[in-house]
């Protein structure tokens, strides 16, 4: 009896296996495209990248002299005016410098004048012993010792003189130093930052301590941006560009690009250059350091057929293309050089769309790809108008799928009748 049991299992599982393989196996499914219509319109293309919010100008404004901060006339969001007082530094010492520099003056010019009058007398003495020797009243000895001394007395006027320049020069420089524990700002803007305190020492031997950060201009500014070498070529001066802030979400600010530096910004060998984009900002409502997401127009076209781009990335399943469309492969699956982000490089260059004639048949269009935003791209065909529908997808109800199309975890077995969205 166990061995007609198992027998009659063995057979109620074969069964079962090829009314499976009978009912569901073999059936073919029928392929289901999802379609839009060719559109016109407008195509904006961009390059988006993120900078920093900066003035214009800015000013560093140090001290060239070192000492204690005595005081402070500028604090941080001061608007000063140019050659206005901003700080102090404590003058007492350079004020003592200069003191010894005028007595030093002093006492230069002071030798100075004995060494002219000396001078006078040893030209007075030598005049004397050349009218006395040509009455043989002294010797020649004599009269070569006055005329070293006058020589002497001349050379000793020359030191002298020297002196009271030397004596002059230090005067200027401590007269200069002096000048110097005023702090003054060399342009009218708004101060951005202040790095010091009352009473607080600074040293200016190597280089000169930063006291204010002072924008020129806080009305013009401007945003520095990095741009990918990749993205670089179609920008350029003048370009209108668009920008938001976290600060203002939702708002958008326009510009336009003032500048595109040539020096590249090399970083674990990503390569991108400085794009310098200015706006105007009367109420100084951005600040500098803000963060700005900057659109960059590079092309505009109005009036223009247009698609998705998913519909030039379709191709239709490998079966389909077997039976329906013989001929040449699909640009579209391997002809035309994607970018990065999935959607077509700029350009023209030829590719191609699918669209489904009257008895059902794929029918492939070469079309000339231009410009595109990232989500459509223009197309030039004389085969394509306004309204055609073209596939961008096939249809896979979520009822019809197989055990192979579930995700994992859900089901196993092969994938069967090639349903599943493609070219999206």
């Amino acid at each position: 009896m166990r061995r007609i049991g198992v027998i009659v299992g063995v057979l109620a599982l074969g069964l079962a296996i090829a009314g499976y393989v009978f009912f569901n196996g073999e059936r073919k499914a029928v392929v289901r495209y999802r379609t839009v219509p060719v559109e016109r319109g407008a195509i904006v293309s961009l390059v988006t990248a993120t900078g920093t919010i900066n003035p214009i100008t800015t000013i560093q404004v140090g001290s060239q002299v070192s000492g204690m901060i005595e005081s402070l006339h500028a604090d941080f969001n001061s608007k000063v005016r140019a050659n206005q007082v901003v700080a102090r530094i404590d003058p007492f010492p350079y004020q003592a410098r200069r003191d010894q520099a005028v007595a030093s003056l002093a006492n230069a010019r002071a030798a100075f004048d004995k060494a002219r009058i000396d001078l006078a007398q040893r030209r007075r003495e030598l005049d004397r012993a050349k009218s006395l020797i040509g009455q043989q009243f002294i010797s020649q000895n004599e009269v070569d010792v006055a005329l070293t001394a006058s020589e002497g007395a001349v050379a000793q006027l020359k030191v002298t003189e020297a002196a009271v320049k030397q004596a002059e020069a230090m005067l200027q420089a401590a007269e200069l130093d002096l000048k110097y524990t005023v702090i003054r700002s060399p342009v009218d803007g708004v101060v951005i930052s202040r790095l010091v305190e009352v009473g607080q020492r600074i040293a200016a031997s190597f280089t000169i301590p930063m006291l204010f950060l002072i924008a020129e201009d806080v009305t013009k500014m401007q945003v520095d941006t990095n741009v990918s070498e990749a993205d670089i070529g179609g920008i350029a001066e003048g370009k209108a560009a668009s920008f938001t802030v976290d600060a203002y979400p939702g708002e958008q600010f326009q510009g336009r690009v003032r500048q595109v530096r040539n020096a590249p910004i090399n970083i674990q060998n990503v390569v991108t250059y400085d794009v310098v984009v200015e706006f105007d900002n009367p109420a100084f409502r951005l600040k500098p350091g803000m963060t700005a997401n900057v659109s960059i127009v590079v092309a505009k076209k109005e009036n223009i057929l247009k698609v998705p781009n998913s519909a030039l990335r379709f191709t239709p399943p490998k079966m389909v293309r077997n039976e329906q469309a013989s001929g040449s492969p699909a640009q579209g699956e391997g002809g035309g050089r994607m970018s990065g982000r999935g959607t077509p490089v700029p350009g023209t260059r030829q590719l191609a769309i699918w669209k489904q004639g009257a008895d059902e048949a794929l029918e492939r269009v070469p079309v000339e790809m231009g410009i595109s935003d990232g989500t459509y791209a223009e197309i030039g065909s004389a085969s394509v108008n306004e309204g055609d529908q073209v596939i961008i997808g096939i249809d896979s109800p979520r009822g019809d799928r197989k055990g192979g199309e579930l995700p994992p975890g859900f089901g196993g077995g092969q994938q069967r009748g090639g349903r599943r969205d493609r070219g999206m």
